[in-house]
């Protein structure tokens, strides 16, 4: 992990500190200034008991971690139980969500407001109108953000991308390629969840079914379950898939054995999972080369065996890069060598993606540009796909679980 990306999560975290006390610092002025009857003190008395409550998730982080280098442990799992998840794991990210979600809107108005401060002298009444308006805000969050997690947990979005190409096989007008990456079996993306998922991917009828990697979060009590039901997908040309981040975790002390048990169990269950080597699907005449690579926290393709992987004299109809992860490097790669798509997954779409108007804001932005959607570097498109499990925080926002059905179409 390099200093730059550790220097952007740190001045992210003092930010997201900055935040939150700004945030409850200027909840206890506009309630004082709309509600002057409550009293300051007990305000500020309530205003320290939400305080507390929605940062116990960060308490608890911060008392395992000396717990850690006390007892020398290697490691310290929070509690796998629902009682936890509703009294500190919700509460922290529904919390902080609503608090960024605020402020954000509420600096527009605050600026416009400065603005107009400049031709309008009442400043009494314009400290009233930005009261009225954090307060708004507040409460529309309050009610927006906890719904939205919601649908984003239980839906699921197909968005159908259509890929035109000259000189396209007749036989490959129409044909049907799904997309989809980060199942991440694990206690919140049950066997519910993942049912629901598999059903809508064999509702598409796809032809071809490319997996972008990450079937468990992090446990080996999930490896069964995320492996069999990508069993279930149905595709006349097949199922496979490549290596994800995840796939390494789930014995954090011994990664060659988490990859090597996940990928014994897609085996199994008829899907296998492709290591740095190429594929030709056979369509009648027509040839579609994938070429599966690995790039991910743990591991990379040198450059040698992407040589290798490219290095081809045959004329292929279509040419896929499969990856896990959206890099500069591999997408320069893959453009000199004439692929026609990339595929990946991984950032789960931003996961938790802040309303701000003509933009989306998420934390996944420190590690890549590339969040979700389609991008067009010259010939080539690279689509990203939203996924449908999550890590580090149990929740998705402004991010619905997505199927990528991609549809080849000749020019």
């Amino acid at each position: 992990m390099s200093s730059l990306f550790l220097i952007k999560v740190l001045l992210i975290l003092i930010t997201l500190v900055a935040v939150e006390v700004y945030f409850f610092k200027k909840f206890t002025k506009s309630f004082h200034s709309l509600f002057p009857a409550v009293s300051l003190r007990k305000t500020k008395i309530w205003n320290n008991i939400a305080v507390i409550f929605i940062n116990l998730l960060p308490i608890f982080v911060i008392i395992s971690l000396a717990y850690v280098l006390i007892t020398g442990t290697r490691t310290f799992f929070p509690p796998q139980s629902t009682i936890f998840d509703y009294l500190i794991q919700y509460p922290f990210w529904i919390g902080a969500i609503i608090i960024a979600q605020v402020i954000l809107i509420f600096l527009i108005f605050k600026i416009s407001l400065f603005t107009i401060s400049r031709f309008y002298k009442d400043k009494i009444k314009l400290k009233k109108i930005e009261a009225v308006i954090f307060i708004v805000l507040l409460a529309v969050f309050i009610i927006y953000v906890p719904a939205r997690i919601i649908y984003d947990y239980n839906s699921v979005e197909i968005r159908r991308v259509v890929y035109q190409k000259e000189n396209m096989p007749d036989i490959l007008d129409g044909f049907k390629i799904v997309l989809i990456s980060d199942t991440q079996a694990d206690r919140y993306t049950d066997q519910k969840r993942l049912n629901n998922f598999i059903e809508k991917v064999n509702g598409i009828k796809p032809d071809l079914v490319l997996i972008g990697g990450d079937i468990i979060t992090g446990s080996p009590d999930y490896i069964i379950t995320g492996a069999n039901y990508l069993g279930k997908i149905k595709a006349e040309y097949g199922v496979f898939s490549c290596v994800g981040d995840h796939d390494n975790w789930a014995y954090r002390s011994d990664m060659k054995r988490s990859l090597r048990e996940v990928e014994a169990a897609m085996k199994n269950a008829g899907v296998p999972m492709i290591d740095d080597e190429n594929r030709i699907i056979k369509v009648d005449s027509a040839k579609i080369k994938i070429s599966f690579v690995k790039n991910t926290y743990m591991d990379k393709a040198p450059n040698g065996i992407l040589d290798t992987l490219a290095r081809d004299s045959t004329k292929y109809d279509m040419k896929i890069f499969l990856v896990h992860q959206p890099r500069q490097r591999l997408i320069d790669f893959a453009v000199k060598h004439n692929y026609n798509l990339y595929l990946c997954g991984h950032t789960h779409g931003g996961q938790m993606t802040f309303l701000f108007p003509f933009y989306n804001i998420s934390p996944t932005m420190i590690e890549t540009p590339y969040m979700r959607g389609n991008f067009k570097f010259n010939n080539m498109l690279m689509i990203v796909t939203r996924g449908l499990g999550m890590s580090i925080a149990p929740i998705r926002y402004n991010s619905t679980p997505e199927i990528t059905e991609i549809v080849l179409k000749k020019k």
